[in-house]
């Protein structure tokens, strides 16, 4: 086995160093495959971050909805006595209101105002991030927020600063200074950067309709729910349903699908790395093809001085691993220097699991498509490639 391996190397590298220039152009063309399939995953990857980030990385098991909102937290309207009891239901540990709206922030300069999700959460309990710079929030009314990373970031706004959002009350623009008082890590939430407010604060900002204008009734579109015993989850799901009037409860992962076109979005974007990776099949397989075609003699010659099947078939298929992982490498090589000139308003996140397997398949793919011109190659007959037969 060690010299049909160390034949079959030589061959094989020989072969590639004297014909580089066309070797180096396949290898070339898996590269841009492979820079097409990394960045169609950092992008699934990307838009799927943007849209479920805050709920990924809640501190919570359950999400409380109002019934029939089918998992939709825009469409779910609860009261706080359903906190309340919510709160009573057995091994349930901690509970916390979320209240979502979109709001303008006005930056100073001629900076163009940038969009962000205002979430309204409740200090000290579930759904409050944890700040990485600065403090939590103080009470449930005061005039303070917490920003995550991707609203500083495209802001330059800094703790202590203070910011100002612009939302309709009825038909009127209305603007509210607030004081910056954390930082927290990406908590985007449907593809925005957040600012996170009091809850009875965010009720009072909030975008609302003329008729809710003066109205004192704060409502909150979903109750976060933190469990005793996360193990527990379903005896404490079907408890809070039977107990509690007009609900139903999901788990972070239901949530997340039922985000609206996560999973239309994150199944298209599947679907076009699937074909990109096809095409890399036929791409490959079909140079390989054409390529033992073109030496048809050379390995009739080989087979007629007793070169066995193993030893062609081994050439083969380490030309075609050579070849392929010189293309990915240079692929991920050419993906990291696009990478660092992307702005962070691209939706793009290289996830190193993501990656890696793009990275495996990409790989096999070079193996996988050689397969019929490997099996064409020990089929060869010596005497006919010879025109002899």
């Amino acid at each position: 086995m060690k010299q049909i391996v160390e034949i079959s190397g030589f061959l094989a590298l020989k072969e590639i160093w004297r014909n580089r220039s066309r070797f180096l152009l396949v290898s070339l063309v898996i590269a841009l495959i492979t820079l097409l399939v990394l960045f169609i995953a950092a992008l699934g990857e990307g838009l799927g971050n943007g849209n479920k980030e805050y709920i990924a990385k809640l501190d919570a098991e359950l999400i409380a909805y109002q019934s029939k909102s089918d998992f939709l937290i825009a469409a779910s309207r609860l009261s706080k006595d359903r906190l309340a009891a919510i709160r009573r239901v057995e091994g349930v540990a901690d509970v916390g209101m979320l209240g979502t709206a979109n709001a303008t922030l006005i930056l100073p300069g001629d900076v163009e105002p940038l969009k962000v999700a205002l979430l309204g959460v409740q200090p000290g309990h579930t759904g409050e991030p944890a700040v990485v710079q600065g403090q939590q929030l103080g009470t449930d009314l005061s005039d303070e927020v917490i920003i995550d990373k991707n609203t500083a970031l495209r802001s330059d706004l800094k703790i202590g600063d203070d910011l100002t959002l612009r939302v309709t009350q009825g038909t009127q623009d209305e603007f509210y200074t607030l004081r910056i008082v954390g930082v927290s890590d990406g908590q985007q939430y449907s593809l925005q950067p957040s600012v996170f407010v009091p809850f009875y604060t965010w009720d009072r900002i909030k975008p609302k309709s003329e008729a809710e204008i003066n109205s004192s009734n704060p409502v909150a579109n979903v109750i976060l729910i933190k469990l005793v015993d996360p193990a527990a989850i379903e005896e404490v799901s079907a408890s809070i349903v039977s107990q509690v009037n007009n609900v139903e409860t999901a788990t972070l992962k239901q949530a997340i699908n039922a985000l609206p076109g996560y999973s239309a979005q994150q199944s298209t974007l599947n679907l076009q790395g699937g074909f990109t990776l096809f095409i890399g099949v036929l791409v490959i397989g079909g140079f390989f093809q054409i390529q033992i075609l073109q030496k048809v003699a050379q390995i009739g010659v080989l087979k007629a001085i007793g070169t066995s099947n193993p030893i062609v078939a081994m050439a083969s298929i380490l030309q075609i691993v050579v070849v392929t992982i010189v293309g990915v490498a240079i692929g991920g090589f050419m993906t990291f220097l696009f990478s660092l000139s992307f702005p962070p308003t691209v939706p793009i996140v290289f996830n190193g699991t993501t990656t890696a397997i793009a990275v495996i398949a990409l790989l096999l793919i070079g193996p996988l498509s050689g397969l019929i011109s490997t099996r064409y190659a020990v089929r060869i007959e010596p005497l006919k490639a010879l025109g002899l037969s």
